[in-house]
């Protein structure tokens, strides 16, 4: 299950250089993306719409262990790639290996950064880089009642 959409950091930023010399409008995310549902549909969807090309970046399964613990993830690294790389929303997934994207924010320089709503502007990882570059930071409200967390629980449907 390879997917043309799945970038070494490498090859993302010679293809994030020509992007930009072509005059795309880059957007960045980020998430584990572990348990896909409609709120992670509605995100990258609404994040295409501030730019021309969105980038993913996907937690690796050891940084999702890191975060969350050794029952996560429930779906390994490659299923996760494949499914956000069937999106139409999404031109490029780079995988990375530790908690919080600020490397790749700082490497990739985005013109817009895009978070859910469960995060403040002054607390998104790579705002305060993102903003000194001159782009934006742009809050996309959650869609009510979807998570994670509580889909493996079993108190979602």
């Amino acid at each position: 299950m390879n997917s043309s959409k799945h970038y070494s950091l490498d090859a993302l930023l010679a293809t994030v250089s020509k992007w930009k010399l072509q005059g795309e409008k880059i957007v960045f995310t980020n998430g584990c993306f572990d348990v896909f549902h409609a709120g992670h549909a509605f995100i990258l969807n609404t994040a295409k719409t501030f730019g021309t090309k969105l980038i993913v970046g996907l937690n690796s399964d050891s940084s999702i262990t890191n975060l969350k613990g050794t029952s996560r993830p429930i779906n390994k690294e490659q299923n996760r790639v494949y499914v956000l790389s069937s999106l139409e929303a999404v031109d490029a997934i780079v995988v990375f290996d530790v908690a919080t994207p600020l490397e790749l924010i700082k490497a990739i320089q985005p013109n817009i950064l895009v978070k859910g709503g469960d995060y403040a502007i002054e607390s998104i990882v790579g705002a305060k880089e993102v903003l000194a570059n001159g782009g934006k930071v742009e809050v996309v409200p959650l869609v009510d009642g979807l998570s994670s967390s509580k889909i493996i629980e079993g108190l979602e449907l």
